[in-house]
């Protein structure tokens, strides 16, 4: 008796996916760099053919896809190993030479050089990057990934090294002292996170400060110092004040979006309805047809006179990993992508940013860069290292079925296309114009992704259990320390 039509289809996925995650393994375990003959790291990419640039680099922000995978694999030695490797490459001395990374930043990325004897570490903290960005998310990733570590493996030794606990504060006291503000949200230049480029995300932009919540999260957990010990009091307190600050104000649905149509503008006062001074006006007129009416999500950024609504996926759907979404928004985020999959997800997921800056914006916002092109690397294309991220948001939501589907629909193709950086176009349909292949972080991205469908229970390394209790820090009404 033949089998069903669907089994037989079924049987055949299974048989191609199995080929797909061997041969990705194979390329993973390939990408792994040593030092010392120790596993420290993986290159960002194997891709024989491209430029020689900075592509055979250990980055910090790469790595961490390639350690989810790992850890899901039941790897710890690698990952201990490189957070102890950027430990020691951590910017450690106080100094007023601006030419110099500042006290507590970790590098972007480093590389093995020399041989035997003469083997060293060389990190870059944007030194010798294109325009020079340095890395403000390096630190978050860090500490991200001690967190990860520390509940994947058990071992709490290495996080209460004196060396570890030097570390962490660190990466605090280079973000937490006070600036030139009253928000909790941290000021971020143009170019100083994975969006490397012109982009107009300059100001407080969402990847940033999801990726600061989480930090602190983490250094809350990580800290082994008492509770009414000063720095883990402001750790908490700044938490606190920021997921507010994300869920009030950074929160867009169709709620939020008829608030804004009916504002009034040059109010005065901690009691403005409308205390950013938005133009109504400014909000464009596609977003009100666009918004499903279960949807919504975190916009771009937000500062005086300014709501960037694009939506950033990589701080969207950390939002909802980490719990700073709360559980109406982490489900009005994946209806969203559900509902907009064409837009946010195309052949080939998963969209970086949506909409494309276009026209005269991009020329303005840009600077006329021809890698960011409309709908191309940063500026609207798609970037399959992000499935992992998709997936963890999708189970944390309880929509496994749908990180199912989107990731059977695209495996195959991942393969055969070589395992580019990123895609082109509104859809994603084409290779990126200047993608290499090879890429570490797709192929990583991908085997986390798969890793956890087989077992949804393997992400709660990634959380931290109850959501954090968000309280106010409005002027007039802040949170008693």
């Amino acid at each position: 008796m033949k089998a069903p039509g669907w089994f037989s289809r079924l049987s055949r996925r299974g048989i191609a996916s199995n080929a797909v995650e061997r041969e990705a393994w194979r390329r993973l375990d390939a990408s792994i760099v040593r030092y010392r003959g120790e596993p420290v790291g993986t290159i960002a990419s194997g891709d024989g053919d491209a430029p020689a640039q900075n592509y055979d680099h250990v980055f910090t922000r790469d790595f961490f896809v390639s350690a989810v995978a790992f850890l899901l694999r039941g790897e710890h030695e690698i990952v201990r190993n490189f957070l102890r490797v950027a430990l020691d490459l951590q910017s450690a001395d106080h100094h007023m030479d601006c030419f110099r990374p500042g006290q507590g930043m970790m590098p972007a990325s480093f590389r093995v050089a020399g041989t035997g004897a003469e083997e060293r570490l060389e990190p870059d903290f944007g030194e010798h990057a294109i325009a020079r960005v340095t890395p403000i998310d390096s630190g978050f990733w860090w500490l991200y990934l001690l967190h990860a570590y520390t509940r994947a493996s058990g071992d709490e030794s290495l996080t209460k090294s004196d060396a570890m606990q030097r570390g962490i504060r660190l990466i605090l006291e280079l973000c937490l002292p006070p600036r030139h503000e009253m928000l909790p949200t941290l000021l971020v230049p143009d170019g100083a996170f994975m969006i490397d480029r012109r982009l107009g995300v300059y100001g407080h932009p969402l990847d940033i400060q999801v990726l600061f919540h989480l930090a602190l999260r983490a250094a809350d957990g990580l800290l082994d110092v008492p509770v009414d010990d000063p720095l883990r009091r402001a750790v908490a307190e700044r938490e606190s004040h920021l997921a507010h600050h994300l869920r009030h104000y950074y929160w867009l649905d169709m709620a939020t979006l008829n608030r804004i149509y009916r504002y009034q503008v040059e109010e005065l006062g901690a009691d403005a309805a409308n205390p950013f001074n938005i133009r109504p006006d400014t909000i464009p007129e596609w977003l009100f047809e666009w918004m499903p009416r279960d949807g919504g999500y975190f916009a771009g950024n937000l500062g005086p006179a300014r709501l960037d609504v694009r939506l950033f996926s990589q701080g969207n759907l950390l939002a909802v990993l980490s719990g700073l979404a709360d559980r109406e928004q982490a489900q009005a985020i994946l209806n969203l992508f559900e509902s907009r999959r064409e837009d946010l997800l195309g052949e080939t997921p998963v969209k970086l940013v949506f909409p494309a800056l276009e026209g005269r914006d991009w020329q303005l916002l840009t600077g006329g860069d021809p890698k960011n092109a409309p709908w191309s690397y940063h500026n609207g294309g798609n970037w399959p290292f992000l499935l992992w991220l998709f997936t963890a948001a999708a189970i944390r939501a309880g929509r496994r079925e749908f990180a199912a589907e989107v990731l059977d629909a695209v495996e195959e193709r991942l393969a055969a296309e070589q395992w580019a950086e990123y895609y082109d176009g509104r859809g994603g349909r084409l290779v990126g114009k200047e993608a290499r292949l090879d890429q570490t972080w797709s192929v990583a991205g991908y085997l986390a992704a798969r890793r956890m469908l087989a077992n949804p229970d393997a992400i709660d390394f990634l959380g931290f259990g109850a959501p954090s209790t968000a309280t106010s820090c409005d002027a007039g009404s802040r949170a008693p320390a």
